[in-house]
């Protein structure tokens, strides 16, 4: 690791884990499991604390909401000892895609792609 992404760890937090995180993780931190993203969840030895080290850029909606109710303690049991049952009309977990060409955009948004529409009802008026 060069010496410019390590002093990019050590003052930035949204791309990874911060120099800081890194080392409390190593030193209070037991690895619990990870998701289909290659996140990685610990929590400290006390149990008492829970967190998420993100695999690229920190975006808590790409947390699945089985790991998001295991980090808000509202499950004991991690995903990967107990897995929460789901329904057959749920849809699969998809992260918040605002800002991203993939972003919803109602119609008649000007972010959609169509070609543009001849307006019968309308003639503009141009000064003589």
């Amino acid at each position: 690791m060069g010496i410019l992404n390590t002093l990019l760890r050590a003052v930035t937090w949204w791309n990874g884990q911060t120099l800081n995180t890194q080392m409390y993780t190593w030193r209070k931190g037991v690895r619990v499991g990870e998701d289909e993203q290659g996140n990685v969840f610990y929590q400290a030895r006390d149990s008492k604390r829970r967190w998420v080290i993100f695999n690229g850029e920190a975006e808590a909606s790409r947390v699945s909401p089985d790991w998001h109710g295991w980090l808000h303690h509202t499950f004991n049991e991690p995903p990967t000892d107990k897995p929460l049952a789901h329904k057959s009309w749920e849809k699969s977990h998809e992260e918040n895609l605002t800002g991203t060409a993939l972003a919803y955009a109602p119609r008649g948004s000007i972010r959609r792609v169509a070609a543009p529409v001849e307006r019968r009802d309308y003639e503009a008026w141009s000064p003589e």
